[in-house]
């Protein structure tokens, strides 16, 4: 299970949109044992595609910043532009660089957006409970 904060889940959101056309694309930090996500670090698409995803040195700077508040990374979240919020194959295939991350997708196509939370794992792909606190 997902757990994540109103303000990350807004921030998560907004930024999505923000990318459009392009897929976006971000990172969740908070606590592993606990499942729950307190900050969205906003990453720039490196690939700069509407269907990949690449981050590079934000990943850094959102180690960094994790560390100094005492949390850590513990999910990567990318939106589909036009399909469901379902693991693609290219997905599924990077995932395997970070198996015990959560893996948010956020679909834009319909009118409202979809989010979405998996765990991939050797090229399984499990989906989990997301939920928002404090909405």
């Amino acid at each position: 299970m997902l757990r994540l904060s109103a303000d990350a889940y807004k921030r998560m959101i907004g930024h999505c949109y923000d990318g459009l056309p392009l897929e976006a694309c971000g990172l969740l930090a908070g606590h592993a044992d606990s499942g729950k996500a307190e900050v969205f670090y906003p990453c720039r698409n490196e690939a700069a595609s509407a269907k990949l995803y690449r981050i590079g040195i934000d990943w850094m700077k959102a180690e960094r910043d994790a560390d100094e508040r005492g949390i850590e990374i513990i999910g990567i979240v990318h939106s589909h532009t036009h399909t469901d919020p379902y693991p693609s194959p290219t997905d599924i295939e990077n995932a395997q660089a970070a198996p015990t991350m959560h893996y948010v997708i956020v679909s834009l196509r319909d009118t409202a957006p979809m989010a979405r939370s998996f765990r991939i794992t050797d090229g399984t792909v499990t989906e989990e409970f997301l939920t928002v606190e404090g909405r």
